[in-house]
């Protein structure tokens, strides 16, 4: 029997710490070869997709001094909200979390979060905010999914400089940077390609949050499709997890971003400093410019860019880079 543990980055502030992950019974979808060329690549590419996560399977977490239990939810992830209130530095550390079965046990390690005082937190897209995916297009994104593995996969140019230059806003410290969130319809299946891509291209080191987990062939071909209601709930939880901040979102007009940035703005007017669209097609869209100039009409500063050049000016204009 194979058993298979999975974590994510957690992240903690002064009164709860949150860490999730998955259990499967099959190799968890990180297992697999990123950089294989060809077909060999889709092949990794449909494996991530072909797993099998384990229900009700005990699950212990350890940070610190101290030690918690739960189980998995049917789909195989497991989530610790725990109350938490110990004096916490700022900055990542570590985790362990393990999972016995029978006589099999796995130990894995990550992060949390505990983020530095700044003036912003930045929640970003990723399909087509940062990583070129033409999710707007179905039988190219697919493609591009499957045949092209990380090293030929592009980042949009002057996204890196742009990312990094939000990092460090406002920070005097060296070793202290502003907290990023990487939020997307992507399932966790993609996890490890999102935070290798990222690794690869020098992006901030990001809490990452995607939507469940997909274990079919069937259930592959419409990954990232369908609602983006998830996300919608993904940025409120970042948001009422830290609500002193303010936020810098970015998105891009291929999907949903520009509406959901909306409510987001209206449901939390004082937490939004600036929003930033990417332009994916030749043409500005007009509902996304009349969503954009809605925005603004609520004090959120806003920027619609073909490249990030622009994205740039603009954060230095208003004052954030």
């Amino acid at each position: 029997m194979k058993l298979d543990l999975k974590l994510y980055r957690g992240y903690v502030n002064d009164e709860e710490l949150v860490v999730f992950g998955h259990v499967f019974k099959s190799w968890a979808p990180d297992k697999y070869r990123l950089d294989r060329k060809g077909i060999r690549h889709a092949v990794s590419v449909i494996h991530m997709f072909r797993i099998k996560p384990l229900e009700n399977v005990p699950v212990k977490l350890k940070f610190k001094n101290m030690e918690v239990s739960t189980k998995t939810l049917a789909d195989g992830y497991f989530r610790f909200t725990i109350p938490y209130s110990e004096k916490l530095e700022s900055g990542w550390h570590p985790f362990q979390v393990s999972c016995e079965l029978y006589d099999y046990g796995i130990v894995e390690n990550s992060e949390l979060l505990k983020p530095f005082e700044s003036k912003v937190g930045v929640i970003s897209d990723i399909d087509d905010t940062f990583l070129v995916s033409h999710s707007g297009n179905f039988f190219k994104k697919l493609y591009i999914l499957l045949f092209k593995n990380i090293n030929k996969r592009k980042v949009f140019e002057d996204v890196v400089p742009h990312y990094q230059a939000l990092s460090k806003a406002g920070q005097e410290n060296e070793t202290a940077s502003n907290s990023f969130f990487y939020v997307s319809s992507s399932e966790w299946n993609l996890y490890e390609f999102i935070d290798s891509f990222a690794r690869l291209h020098k992006l901030p080191k990001a809490v990452i949050k995607l939507k469940k987990i997909k274990t079919g062939i069937s259930d592959f071909l419409f990954t990232g499709r369908g609602s983006h209601d998830h996300k919608f709930e993904k940025i409120k939880d970042i948001i009422m997890f830290y609500p002193k901040l303010e936020y810098v979102l970015l998105g891009d007009d291929s999907q949903k971003d520009p509406y959901l940035y909306e409510r987001i703005v209206k449901i939390f007017p004082q937490n939004i400093k600036a929003i930033y669209i990417r332009q994916t097609s030749k043409r500005k869209k007009e509902n996304t410019q009349e969503i954009l100039k809605n925005i603004e009409s609520m004090g959120v500063s806003t920027c619609y860019f073909a490249n990030s050049e622009k994205a740039i000016a603009h954060s230095e204009n208003i004052g954030i880079i």
